[in-house]
């Protein structure tokens, strides 16, 4: 198996132009799935959210608005009105809404600046939909799909029990 640590360091070697490619594809696909995903946010839906993966190398940028996603290396800034800090597969668990996101933030396991409301608005959002970001990445391996989407699974539940983090 593809341990989660030997993935995030795999990810270093990935051109920015392709990483870019598959965070836009992945999420036009939670969009396809969820279309009404950013209805809730209200004024904020102009908002842009960033997220900043302690160990991953890449962040990335969402203005719900324009429907797309922005990527750059770690390290690099990101202009945003909220950001979200800490390990990828939490900020990915926590957009699952897999996981309880109060208890990562007072476990300092998650750090939030900016707009608090704005990030209030976006955890609202995603609660109301089930997304599974697992199964949405894995359908954009076409054919080879269910075998994508099992060992996805298997990595994202080794990550969060490295993380020491149940399911909700």
């Amino acid at each position: 198996m593809l341990a989660p640590s030997r993935l995030m360091a795999t990810a270093r070697i990935v051109p920015l132009p392709i990483a870019a490619r598959v965070a836009n594809l992945l999420l036009q696909q939670v969009l396809a799935n969820h279309p009404k995903l950013f209805d809730r946010l209200g004024e904020y839906g102009n908002a842009r959210f960033a997220f900043v993966p302690t160990d991953f190398a890449f962040s990335f940028s969402i203005r719900p608005l324009d429907r797309s996603v922005r990527i750059v290396r770690q390290g690099r800034i990101l202009r945003a009105d909220a950001t979200i800090t800490g390990p990828l597969v939490l900020m990915l668990a926590l957009a699952e809404g897999r996981v309880d996101g109060d208890a990562l933030f007072f476990a300092r396991k998650l750090l939030v600046s900016g707009d608090m409301e704005a990030v209030l608005a976006l955890r609202n959002a995603l609660d109301d939909n089930e997304i599974d970001l697992v199964r949405s990445l894995g359908k954009l391996a076409g054919p080879m799909s269910r075998s994508a989407t099992r060992i996805l699974d298997a990595i994202r539940h080794e990550a969060l029990e490295a993380q020491g983090v149940q399911w909700n």
